[in-house]
């Protein structure tokens, strides 16, 4: 509504202006030449006043300046009575000049103070013109000039409309914003829901899985410690997370987890933001453990290439394989552990299996593409 507000002021100032040129030319030319000179005075004063009026709504605040423009016009109009502008029929000047401030006031005052100008304005050119004999002369300078007051209530309806139209889009704005925020802040709880999932899927559900269906012993020496592990896995993800970690850590972390014989080929050190560094371990993490519960082999290949801008992670086992497109839509291993977790960081995850040649995860990531 400010904006609104703003606009109205200067619109009305542009149209004062827009219409002083051919205002005042209608004055000279139409002026007797023998009352040239004092209606060229009276151009003059309302060329100054108008400009300098226009100036104010530009800059300007308050009311009392409308109530001064009202006063100059009626002492401008006022001219009639010494400038021969009846005799001449030259009121027309002054009564566009009159008109086109009644109209553009409704447009920068409140409801109350722009009728009693436009009535105060209007009602006076015509007290005004009566004063003067224009009812002897010709009745249509008068009901010309009465003109101003239905013109200036016609702009007010107008505005009404253009400011409840300007309302209406504010509202509707807030509510959007509202929505807008509503959704983000419903987006980050699944986002976290999800995130938990995952973190239980690939910790400790797996390790109570792999102990429930018989392929750990209850009494194996690595199964206590593993949960320890899984336990602050879970933790780390409620503390606050640092801006940037090193991926070539956080897989060696991981490997030590595993209970696989791994050729891990890496450089020394691959620094990336932690959201991206962190889901893209979690997917070798889950990667690792699904060689292992599922491949048949306890052999795997680790390979990092690339820079902070642009890397390849590539995991390779040469067990029993399998078919990526019989794995039901259900399991989220894949689907959320893996491919889930590097979409959401701006990666990629591709599986290349078959029956009995191994299976080959390549994940992918380009700074950038989040």
């Amino acid at each position: 509504m400010r904006l609104l507000v703003r606009f109205g002021r200067r619109y009305a100032a542009a149209v004062r202006l827009a219409t002083l040129v051919p205002i005042c030319v209608i004055a000279l030319f139409r002026a007797s030449p023998e009352h040239l000179t004092a209606t060229a005075y009276v151009v003059g004063a309302a060329a100054t006043w108008t400009c300098g009026y226009a100036w104010w709504l530009r800059t300007g605040r308050g009311s009392m300046p409308v109530a001064l423009d009202v006063v100059v016009l009626l002492g401008l109009f006022a001219s009639v009575f010494w400038t021969g502008a009846i005799e001449d029929r030259n009121t027309g000047w002054l009564r566009l000049l009159v008109t086109f401030a009644c109209v553009t006031c409704q447009w920068h005052t409140p409801p109350v103070p722009g009728a009693a100008a436009a009535l105060a304005a209007g009602g006076g050119a015509v007290v005004l013109l009566i004063a003067a004999g224009a009812a002897d002369v010709d009745d249509t300078l008068i009901t010309g000039t009465a003109w101003a007051i239905p013109a200036a209530a016609l702009s007010r309806a107008a505005w009404v409309l253009v400011k409840r139209a300007a309302e209406r889009a504010d509202r509707m704005a807030a509510e959007a914003v509202r929505a807008r925020g509503e959704a983000l802040v419903a987006a980050a709880a699944r986002a976290e829901e999800r995130e938990l999932a995952n973190a239980l899927h690939d910790t400790a559900a797996t390790t109570l899985l792999m102990v429930g269906i018989g392929q750990v012993r209850s009494d194996a020496d690595w199964l206590a410690p593993q949960a320890r592990r899984d336990l602050d896995r879970l933790r780390s993800d409620s503390r606050q997370a640092p801006p940037y970690a090193d991926l070539v850590d956080l897989l060696r972390a991981d490997l030590d987890a595993t209970h696989l014989t791994v050729e891990f080929d890496a450089p020394a050190q691959l620094r990336l933001p932690f959201d991206v560094a962190r889901a893209i371990a979690d997917a070798a993490r889950e990667t690792l453990t699904n060689v292992r519960r599922h491949a048949g082999t306890t052999c795997a290949t680790v390979r990092l290439h690339g820079s902070e801008s642009s890397l390849r992670l590539d995991i390779a086992d040469r067990g029993k394989g399998f078919s990526p497109t019989d794995v039901p839509a259900t399991r989220r291993g894949i689907r959320e552990s893996v491919r889930g977790r590097m979409s959401r960081v701006g990666g990629t995850a591709t599986i290349t299996s078959a029956e009995g040649e191994g299976t080959l995860v390549r994940l992918e990531w380009h700074a950038g593409h989040e």
